[in-house]
């Protein structure tokens, strides 16, 4: 662990008086801070680092969580002048928890504007987690993007706190501590269950909660990580059902980000979902991120397993 993590988690440990959600759950600097730790892995031998996982972690390790870590061993051995432009990964396995995630780079290639790194997540002797990244030397060219769609701002709409607060006993991952502060401008998809099935889409403000450093890497794994959150809600709402509320059980299976632009992960940005199909057990979704200022800086793809018990 560097310095600046073990600063990191010394100020989260030593922040007795962190502040409190309206629903008594920590958040803000504090536990950004104890995000920054998490992505900051150890280094315990050539392209080999190690990751943890909090200790009130669900019982899966979060896949935000492994992508992020994965892309910051990946990242670690590249020139920092070279930036991640696109991730695709697979989830092999759910992650346990309770021990370290060792994270192996195979140096793909090394060429003249692109560099090529694939990692592996291991746990028990097991791959949990694969990933593909591609890094570029900054370069001109063509520019053109969709442009963000007309929503409400993040200061207009309430916290998650907020929004959860009449299901807190129904929604246990609500109680998790929370590094990214969501608003959601769609209906919250525990309430748009109750009026039954609606459209496949799900639109959120989110923002680190808390100040980052200039690190461009940070940033993207930071993005990263909250892209796995909320991602699903827009299969689901097109079915009327919600995790924790409904008998409906799911994982990631694959993830795959493409980031056309510099971002800072701690200002707000849109992340505009929407589902075009799900068959066989699998629901596919995707995700676009805009900046507040309108900019479309990252594209996601998820296919994920949901199974809805009788």
């Amino acid at each position: 662990m560097t310095e600046a993590a073990r600063a990191a988690a010394a100020r989260f440990a030593a922040a007795q008086d962190a502040p409190l959600d309206s629903d008594g759950v920590p958040h803000g600097q504090p536990v950004l801070d104890r995000l920054v730790a998490l992505l900051d892995l150890e280094r315990i031998e050539e392209n080999i680092f190690r990751g943890v996982s909090p200790a009130e972690s669900p019982v899966r390790v979060f896949g935000g969580q492994v992508a992020g870590q994965a892309l910051v061993a990946a990242g670690r051995t590249v020139p920092p002048e070279r930036h991640v432009h696109s991730l695709h990964s697979y989830f092999i396995r759910g992650g346990d928890p309770t021990v370290p995630i060792v994270y192996e780079v195979d140096r793909i290639r090394d060429g003249r504007s692109f560099t090529t790194r694939r990692v592996v997540g291991v746990q028990h002797g097991k791959a949990i987690f694969s990933l593909s990244a591609s890094f570029q030397k900054d370069e001109t060219g063509m520019d053109h993007a969709e442009p963000m769609p007309d929503v409400p701002g993040p200061e207009s709409l309430p916290t998650y706190a907020e929004a959860s607060k009449t299901y807190l006993d129904r929604l246990d991952h609500t109680r998790l501590p929370r590094p990214i502060d969501v608003r959601y401008v769609t209906e919250p998809p525990w309430e748009s269950r109750e009026d039954g099935p609606g459209e496949a889409r799900s639109q959120v403000w989110m923002r680190a909660d808390g100040k980052l450093s200039d690190d461009d890497l940070l940033h993207v794994c930071v993005l990263a990580y909250a892209s796995d959150m909320t991602l699903l809600d827009s299969i689901l709402v097109k079915h009327g059902v919600y995790w924790g509320t409904d008998k409906v059980l799911g994982a990631s299976l694959d993830h795959a980000m493409w980031f056309h632009r510099r971002f800072r992960a701690d200002e707000w940005f849109l992340y505009d979902c929407a589902s075009p199909s799900a068959s066989g057990a699998r629901g596919l979704a995707t995700g676009r991120f805009f900046s507040q200022d309108g900019r479309l800086v990252a594209t996601v793809v998820q296919e994920g397993l949901l199974r809805v018990i009788s």
